[in-house]
């Protein structure tokens, strides 16, 4: 997808919804306002939404961790996007962690939890196959769009920085067995079983020999706390997303042996969902949140917002993290603890390259994944599923109410993707990829 001017994308938006998004604006009462640029201005007052569109409600109850590619949600309430739409009374929740966030799922808003969230991919496709809730209860869900690609990394401890490991795992065989004959564990950590993180560290630990279920032990923390682990020496390597990353290597804690970029360029990442039930319920109020989600996402891909953004953030009500350990990463600038570069591809992005665009073969892979790893039986109907989860017609729609058509992809297929061992997924056939995989559970 051709990048979106910051001009072209403000005229397009106000012709379809009557209203200029203010690029520097800030809604009132937060204290990230304080740090914003001088230039910045109040946000236009919400535009009028027509009758026929408007929500079916005013409010939802959105969760987000505290991670960079959280920023399309808590820039959508900073800027008032989501009033713009209809719903100014919408709530943008700080989670502990991604098993409170799928608590709070199960209960709902109307059980005291939330109806939607910044989170996982795999996540909504475990909840609605009830691999991961309370009494393997089922919980539909639906997949809106894709908040994010690349983002994420895989860091090691100091006790390995002679090591000086960039990209390939495989010199970490021989170094974890020695460490596991001295202190009888190795330790790795990720999110969330069946999560991004733990896949991602999972393909890589796999592509370099090491099995993960019998070499190492995987652990989960949850991302705030994963620098904090590694200090007290709680683990050899983890995998989190940013800022986390970049943190440890201001620290000088440990380095990073790759972004996920590297492992895999233009990975989808985490996903905005909502309980299936709400979506049926407010279809117009679903749409809603979307739009206002796009558009900011269209706002946190525009090099001129990257330092509001990380100011906004960084702030106490939402990360509490110094803004240093957040902008580098956000801009494409890379010092991994043993190495320094600039990659602007490997950044996280929001919409440019159909960042924001929910492809069902992406989906396809995480569930291909899970069932490697035993947390999907092998006789998944991963069709019928990313089907029934994946809701990309919704995005399309949304996409077209704010003039942005030409961004829709011509299929739900990236097609074959190749990751950074040579190995390739072709969606097509998804069981011939597993098959060839060495290091599996099934």
């Amino acid at each position: 997808m051709s990048h979106l001017s910051r001009r072209k994308f403000i005229f397009t938006a106000g012709v379809t919804a009557g209203a200029t998004i203010l690029a520097n604006g800030c809604s009132g009462g937060s204290p990230s306002a304080d740090t914003a640029s001088p230039a910045a201005s109040a946000p236009a007052a919400p535009a009028p939404v027509a009758a026929a569109d408007t929500p079916e409600v005013t409010t939802a109850k959105l969760g987000f961790i505290a991670l960079t590619d959280s920023a399309p949600l808590i820039i959508a309430k900073e800027k008032g996007l989501f009033a713009k739409y209809g719903m100014p009374d919408v709530e943008v929740l700080k989670q502990a962690s991604w098993a409170v966030t799928r608590d709070n799922l199960e209960l709902g808003s109307g059980g005291g939890g939330i109806d939607g969230a910044h989170i996982l991919t795999p996540m909504p496709y475990l909840m609605s196959a009830g691999t991961i809730t309370k009494g393997n209860q089922k919980v539909p869900m639906n997949i809106l769009a894709r908040l994010n690609v690349n983002g994420q990394g895989i860091c090691l401890a100091n006790t390995y920085q002679d090591l000086k490991i960039e990209t390939d795992s495989s010199a970490l065989k021989e170094a974890f067995a020695k460490t596991k004959a001295e202190k009888g564990e190795i330790k790795a950590a990720m999110t969330f079983p069946g999560g991004t993180h733990d896949l991602w560290l999972r393909y890589w630990m796999a592509a370099g020999g090491i099995d993960p279920d019998k070499d190492i032990s995987t652990i989960v923390v949850p991302p705030p706390q994963m620098v904090a682990n590694i200090k007290v020496n709680n683990m050899e390597a983890f995998c989190v997303g940013e800022p986390w990353p970049l943190q440890m290597v201001n620290q000088e804690l440990g380095y990073n042996a790759l972004t996920t970029g590297e492992l895999w360029k233009d990975h989808p990442e985490k996903a905005f969902a909502m309980r299936a039930e709400w979506v049926e319920q407010n279809p117009k109020a679903a749409k809603a949140l979307l739009m206002a989600v796009q558009e900011a996402q269209i706002w946190c891909d525009d090099p001129a917002n990257k330092e509001e953004m990380c100011k906004i953030v960084s702030g106490r009500e939402w990360f509490k993290v110094p803004y240093e350990d957040i902008i580098d990463r956000s801009k494409g600038i890379y010092n991994m603890g043993t190495r320094q570069f600039e990659n602007q591809d490997l950044m996280q992005k929001y919409w440019n390259d159909a960042a924001s665009y929910p492809f069902k073969s992406h989906d396809l892979w995480f569930l291909t994944e899970d069932i490697r790893w035993g947390y999907l039986p092998g006789d998944t109907d991963t069709k019928a599923l990313v089907d029934a989860v994946n809701r990309e017609d919704l995005w399309r729609e949304a996409a077209k109410a704010i003039g942005q058509e030409a961004a829709i992809p011509a299929s739900t297929s990236r097609g074959v993707e190749t990751f950074f061992d040579g190995v390739k997924f072709d969606p097509e056939n998804p069981s011939a990829y597993l098959s060839a995989l060495k290091i599996k559970k099934v």
